[in-house]
C-alpha cells in the first residue's frame, strides 16, 4: 500500500461552513483516520494550507485544528497568489468557500495556476458568470467540482434505496419544508446564527440563490429533471443587526415558496424560509408520496407508510380525531454506516483528482443550480411560470 501526500489550498475557511464542515469534519477528520483510501494500492494524506484575508482568524483556526489533528498548527498565509504559485509548498488542489461574489476571481487565479478546483455553492449569483468560470476551468483541462453535499445525507441515500426497491410505485408529489428562525441580532443577547451578508442582495445574499442550488441537484438526482417552475419570494424581516452590532436594512429575500414541475409531470413543492419556527422532524424534511407508499425524510431518519398501512380517515370536525396518524408510520432501518456528507464528497473528489475515478459534480453542474435560482427570481419578478431549459 502506497501512501501519498496531497496538498490542498483551503481558501476562505474562516466562515462557519468552511471551518466546521470542510476543515474540521472533512479534511482534519480524514487526516486523523490515516488518510483517504482511493484504491487497494493507494492512500492519500491531505496536507492543507489555509488562505484568506484575515491573518488573526487564520492563525486562530490553524492553531486550534492543527494541534488537535497533527499536534502542531496548520500552515496558513494571506498570500493566496503565492500559495498558488508554489511559494509556500506544492499544492495540487484549490478549494474555495469564500463569499460568492469573490468566487470567480479566485477560481480564475487557481485555473491559471493549473490546480484542480473544488468550491462551495453557489458558484456565482447569475448563470452567465457561473458558465464563464466553468468555461475557463474546462479550457485549462482541469478537474473541477462543486459541493453538492445533500446527496450524501443519510436520509436522502435511504430515499434512493426505497426508490430502487420500487417502494413508492409511481411518485406523485414531493413536498420540501426547509428553514428555521434566524435571530435578527436586534436583541444583542441573541446574535444571529448566520452571517449578515446573507440578507443583503448587493453582497450576494438571498434564500433563492442559496437554497435553489441545493434543490436543483436534490430534485434532479433523486426524482428527475425539472421542466418548469413558479416562485414567490419575500423579505419578511426588514432590519437586522450585523457582526459589529450595527443595524442594517435587509435587501435580500429571506423566504421563498416554489412549485417545480418535472419532465415526467411529478410536482415538487418547496418552502424555504429563515423566518419560521420548527415543528417538524428536522430543519429540512421531504415528504414523498407515491401510489404504493409514502416517506417522510429529515436529514438522517426516514419514516415510511405503505399502501397497506395507510389509514382511511373520514372528515368529521365535530369529534376528536380517532386516528393517531403518527402511529401508522415505521422508521426505515438499514445496516449501512453513514459518514459526514461533506467528507464523503471530498473523498470522491480527491479520488477523482488522483485516480481519474468517475465524477459528475462539476462547475457546469453547479451552474444549473445558479440557473434555477435566477429563474426563480425571474418568476417572482414577472409573476408567471418559467421554463427551465437545458444549459
Amino acid at each position: 500500500m502506497e501512501t501519498k501526500r496531497i496538498g490542498i489550498i483551503l481558501n476562505g475557511v474562516t466562515g462557519r461552513m468552511g471551518t466546521n464542515q470542510h476543515l474540521d469534519r472533512s479534511i482534519c477528520a480524514m487526516i486523523k483516520e490515516g488518510g483517504v483510501k482511493v484504491s487497494d494500492d493507494l492512500t492519500l494524506i491531505p496536507d492543507p494550507i489555509l488562505t484568506g484575508r484575515n491573518e488573526s482568524k487564520l492563525a486562530a483556526i490553524a492553531n486550534k485544528y492543527g494541534e488537535a489533528t497533527i499536534g502542531k498548527p496548520l500552515k496558513y498565509t494571506t498570500d493566496i497568489q503565492g500559495a498558488l504559485n508554489g511559494d509556500h509548498g506544492d499544492y495540487e488542489v484549490f478549494f474555495d468557500s469564500s463569499g460568492t461574489l469573490q468566487r470567480g476571481k479566485f477560481i480564475e487565479m487557481a485555473a491559471a495556476a493549473g490546480k484542480a478546483i473544488y468550491c462551495e455553492k453557489p458558484t456565482a449569483t447569475n448563470v452567465d458568470e457561473a458558465l464563464r468560470i466553468a468555461d475557463i476551468v474546462e479550457s485549462h483541462g482541469l478537474k473541477n467540482g462543486v459541493v453538492q453535499d445533500k446527496l450524501w445525507l443519510p436520509a436522502f441515500r435511504k430515499i434512493n434505496k426505497l426508490k430502487e426497491d420500487n417502494f413508492f410505485g409511481k411518485i406523485l408529489s414531493v413536498r420540501g419544508e426547509f428553514g428555521y428562525w434566524v435571530f435578527t441580532g436586534v436583541d444583542e443577547e441573541r446574535p444571529a446564527q448566520r452571517p449578515s451578508w446573507n440578507y443583503r442582495k448587493e453582497d450576494g445574499g438571498g434564500i433563492m440563490i442559496d437554497m435553489f442550488c441545493h434543490w436543483q441537484y436534490v430534485i434532479s438526482n433523486l426524482f428527475g429533471p425539472i421542466d418548469r417552475l413558479v416562485a414567490h419570494g419575500n423579505t419578511d424581516i426588514g432590519e437586522r443587526r450585523d457582526e459589529n452590532k450595527t443595524l442594517y436594512s435587509c435587501s435580500a429575500d429571506d423566504s421563498a415558496y416554489t412549485i417545480f414541475v418535472l419532465k415526467d409531470g411529478t410536482v415538487c413543492q418547496f418552502n424555504s424560509s429563515w423566518c419560521v419556527r420548527v415543528r417538524r422532524d428536522d430543519l429540512l424534511t421531504l415528504e414523498i408520496n407515491g401510489t404504493k407508499g409514502s416517506a417522510v425524510a429529515g436529514l438522517r431518519e426516514v419514516y415510511i407508510q405503505s399502501d397497506g398501512d395507510t389509514p382511511k380517515p373520514v372528515w368529521n370536525p365535530d369529534v376528536e380525531q380517532p386516528i393517531k396518524f403518527y402511529e401508522g408510520w415505521k422508521k426505515y432501518e438499514d445496516n449501512d454506516d453513514y459518514d459526514n456528507a461533506f467528507k464523503i464528497q471530498w473523498h470522491e473528489f480527491l479520488s477523482h483528482v488522483v485516480t481519474d475515478s468517475p465524477w459528475k459534480y462539476t462547475l457546469r453542474e453547479g451552474a444549473k443550480g445558479v440557473q434555477l435560482a435566477e429563474l426563480g427570481m425571474k418568476s417572482w419578478e414577472e409573476q408567471k411560470w418559467i421554463n427551465v431549459n437545458p444549459l
